[in-house]
């Protein structure tokens, strides 16, 4: 591609041909290194940017994400959908509706419709206590406007 650049061999071809001995070609070559290093940096920066790119907010690849950068041997973090369960209300005496209750599980506020989360990240202890604000960096970078999340343990 055309930014991948041999300086070393560019320096030494831009050189005239009665000039091309080794010390001035080894003189060369350390007035090259600068543009060198600078040139590893920008191709470093470019495949950060194009890792970027890449990934979304879709679960796959926000899963994806969280293993390359927080468990990359083992590769346990996995995502899951959120709960969503309709809520069940008590009625008053005015209503005139049945009384019997049934079987109610105790459930928290993030798990019912509308005001629950949109998926949920089970991560195990290790990274949790190790890497929880990159965890969330990475979440809050990754996922889509107005998805709502939970950090679970495995």
């Amino acid at each position: 591609m055309w930014y991948n650049v041999d300086y070393n061999k560019l320096g030494v071809l831009l050189l005239p041909t009665f000039l091309r001995k080794p010390k001035t070609i080894a003189f060369v070559t350390v007035l090259i290194e600068p543009i060198k290093d600078l040139h590893y940096t920008w191709l470093q920066k470019r495949d950060f940017d194009w890792y970027r790119l890449k990934h979304n907010g879709q679960l796959c690849k926000l899963r994806k994400v969280l293993n390359d950068n927080l468990d990359p041997s083992l590769r346990r973090i996995y995502i899951d959908e959120g709960t969503a369960f309709p809520r069940e209300y008590i009625y008053t005496q005015a209503e005139n509706k049945p009384k019997y209750l049934g079987t109610f599980y105790i459930k928290s506020q993030d798990e019912y419709e509308n005001t629950g989360v949109d998926f949920i990240v089970f991560v195990p202890q290790s990274i949790i206590d190790s890497n929880i604000y990159q965890l969330k960096y990475l979440l809050k970078y990754y996922k889509l406007a107005g998805k709502r999340y939970m950090i679970q343990l495995i």
